[in-house]
């Protein structure tokens, strides 16, 4: 037991042991756990509270900020300004688009006649559409055009070619082809159809357009019999005919609508070809 001694204020007091300094509550039985200074635990700046919380806190209020700020938001102004303009222009400029093709396709109306220039300017001939806006009947036909000719030989004879089917070149340029020319898809047809719509059913040219649709017309069929069948090595190109045959897409099963199959010919006289049109002589 320890020794029981009175101070000086009368109080009695005991003498603490060595061994009454540890207490069950560590050293000098005054520390609790989680009190300041308590071993084990490190505190943050400012005492705040364990090493590493107030960062974690404040990462913590700082997400919803930075998500706020993604996309334009986290650009700056200047750059930001660039974007805006940027994307205003595309959405101009298809706004403008779209509205030529649409007038290029849609029935004639006052502003596509209006504004008809501009609208061909704009849409011919990287944007043409081979369609229409409530068309009422689509072609329905399978058109070629065919040619033959006559060349000098060497020894002054004439030697009559086989029919060549200069559509069926171009529609097999054309299959599989991604990006298939204008040329190939448009020239040797509208060709052929502004030449029909200027002669009458005699095959004669009607007035000064009709004329004009002959010689461009020979021009095509002549330079695609010199480039692409090689006649000039042959001999000279003399003469050359031209000819269409034009076939009925059959209807689909279903439908009950009957139509001939049976091939339509329309075959132009002989024309004598000039010497530019040959290239001097075509040799």
């Amino acid at each position: 037991m320890p020794e029981r001694k009175r101070d000086g204020a009368g109080m009695d007091a005991y003498d603490e042991e060595p061994e009454a300094q540890y207490g069950p509550d560590g050293p000098a039985g005054a520390r609790r756990a989680g009190g300041p200074g308590t071993p084990g635990e490190d505190t943050g700046p400012g005492g705040a509270g364990p090493a590493g919380t107030g960062s974690e806190d404040t990462a913590g209020d700082g997400a919803p900020d930075q998500a706020r700020r993604a996309g334009l938001a986290a650009l700056s102004p200047r750059y930001r300004l660039v974007a805006g303009g940027a994307l205003a222009a595309v959405a101009a400029v298809t706004a403008v688009h779209l509205g030529m093709v649409f007038l290029s396709l849609a029935p004639a109306n006052t502003v596509s006649k209006r504004h008809a220039k501009a609208v061909e300017g704009w849409v011919y001939p990287e944007f043409e559409q081979n369609w229409k806006l409530f068309a009422p009947n689509p072609l329905q036909q399978n058109v070629a055009v065919q040619v033959r000719a006559q060349i000098r030989v060497g020894g002054g004879d004439l030697r009559t070619t086989g029919w060549t089917d200069l559509s069926a070149e171009d529609g097999a340029a054309i299959d599989g082809n991604l990006l298939p020319s204008h040329t190939q898809q448009n020239e040797l047809r509208r060709a052929w159809d502004f030449l029909g719509t200027t002669h009458g059913t005699d095959n004669r040219p009607v007035g000064v357009r009709g004329a004009l649709s002959e010689q461009y017309v020979r021009r095509i069929v002549v330079l695609r019999l010199r480039r692409d069948e090689g006649l000039d090595r042959a001999g000279t190109i003399e003469r050359v005919q031209v000819r269409s045959r034009t076939v009925n897409v059959p209807p689909p099963e279903w439908s009950r609508e009957k139509v001939s199959t049976s091939p339509a010919y329309r075959e132009l006289p002989w024309w004598t070809v000039t010497g530019d049109e040959t290239g001097a002589g075509a040799r």
